[in-house]
């Protein structure tokens, strides 16, 4: 069997290893896990960072591996703690051991949820300023969105996916999320929330292109736009107004037009009124108003009640490509909106 960790140097060090050595291969895990953290308060005192992350990590995972839950969670804590105290750089290397020990934490363990929070707010903090950044790393999340999608959590999959910058595989979870849990009816709806809550932090690009591969690769959707669908023609116009800039007044036709369809969900109009606000010029309430701004419900309110239930001609132009996505529209940053 592979020593556990590295050789650190000192007699006292060399000791210990050579009992953590005896101790695993007795199949003594409790001796093993004292062991381990004996090793970490030496490391710690010596800064020896590089060694302890490799032997954290390594120890966590082989206590994992022989069912000593407790024991590894403890160790992937400590891992945890060293990167921040040893000043490791967030990147894929770390967020790939991460999702690992997260997905060996039984689901049903009360600690998971609170080693995930702690290690999304490690990957915020900031080298350069030496301080927690506004947000977790992204591309965290992405790999946490992934972990939960292979294990069939498509929920909490989605929440992650959410924040990070992966449209294209939000887009495709979604897809098999439908197909798997879904009614067909609400196949429109699947896709047009998380396009909302993607637009409430700001992230145009990122809801176009999780549009674009829901619609092009789920087996029910034929191929547009047009669409068949009255809501995904929404969206659409939604995300090409926005890309253009489109005025107030447009945004405003475009939700009158649709309203029906709109109307599907109570909280769409929540959405939309933030969307309206961030893209739009809708001014924001000066204090809360219930659940919209006073204007945007005056707006509403003002809409047609005796618009034609069946869908007509859209804005002035069908379009027929995907997004338009280039290098002169950044993904904006994430913001801490509150989507439920």
């Amino acid at each position: 069997m592979a020593a556990p960790g590295r050789r650190a140097g000192g007699a006292g060090t060399e000791r210990v290893m050579s009992k953590l050595k005896k101790s695993i291969e007795n199949e003594n895990y409790y001796e093993a896990h004292q062991m381990y953290r004996t090793l970490y308060f030496r490391y710690v005192g010596q800064r020896k960072y590089e060694e302890l992350e490799v032997m954290l990590y390594d120890g966590a995972i082989l206590l994992f591996s022989h069912n000593q839950v407790e024991s590894g969670l403890d160790l992937a804590k400590l891992y945890i703690d060293t990167l921040k105290e040893g000043d490791f750089k967030p990147e894929d290397s770390k967020f790939i051991k991460i999702c690992r020990l997260y997905d060996e934490i039984p689901t049903d363990n009360v600690d998971r949820a609170s080693f995930l929070s702690t290690c999304l707010g490690w990957s915020s903090y900031s080298l350069s300023s030496g301080h927690p950044s506004e947000h977790p790393n992204p591309r965290l999340h992405q790999y946490i969105a992934y972990s939960l999608w292979k294990q069939g959590k498509y929920p909490e999959s989605r929440q992650h996916f959410l924040h990070s910058c992966d449209g294209e595989g939000c887009g495709s979870m979604l897809i098999e999320f439908h197909t798997v849990k879904g009614f067909s009816s609400e196949m429109d709806l699947f896709i047009a929330q998380t396009v909302f809550q993607y637009l409430c932090l700001k992230k145009h690009l990122v809801a176009a292109v999780a549009f674009y591969a829901y619609t092009q690769g789920h087996p029910k959707i034929q191929k547009g736009p047009p669409y068949s669908n009255p809501l995904l023609n929404f969206l659409w116009f939604l995300l090409l107004a926005i890309e253009t800039s489109s005025s107030l007044s447009a945004f405003t036709v475009l939700c009158e037009k649709y309203k029906k369809f709109i109307d599907r969900d109570p909280q769409f109009i929540e959405y939309l009124d933030k969307i309206g606000q961030l893209f739009f010029g809708v001014p924001a309430p000066e204090r809360p108003q219930g659940m919209f701004s006073g204007l945007f419900n005056s707006l509403l309110s003002a809409m047609n009640d005796d618009s034609s239930d069946d869908e007509g001609p859209g804005p002035s132009s069908t379009p027929s490509q995907q997004p338009r996505l280039t290098s002169a529209q950044p993904v904006k940053n994430l913001e801490s909106a509150d989507l439920d």
